[in-house]
């Protein structure tokens, strides 16, 4: 599984980051965790507002800072 958080560097964005990194340390998961920062390639994804957390392509969560229970269910 690969999961992308989408930002510019906000501190929203770096908080979702920072979540989403803690849910998969706490829950042993394999998913690969990478950020996203640059305009042209969030872009594709076709979302007005950030963060967003997009999970192997498909956007989960987007406009608002998720909490770590919404990150697990996106997840698992």
């Amino acid at each position: 599984m690969e999961i992308i958080v989408l930002g510019t560097g906000c501190p929203n964005c770096k908080t979702t980051y920072d979540r989403v990194a803690k849910v998969i340390a706490d829950t042993n998961s394999t998913a690969t965790l990478r950020k996203e920062e640059d305009i042209l390639e969030i872009v594709k994804y076709n979302i007005m507002s950030l963060p967003a957390v997009v999970v192997d392509g498909e956007v989960k969560i987007k406009g608002y800072v998720p909490t770590e229970e919404e990150i697990k269910q996106v997840i698992n």
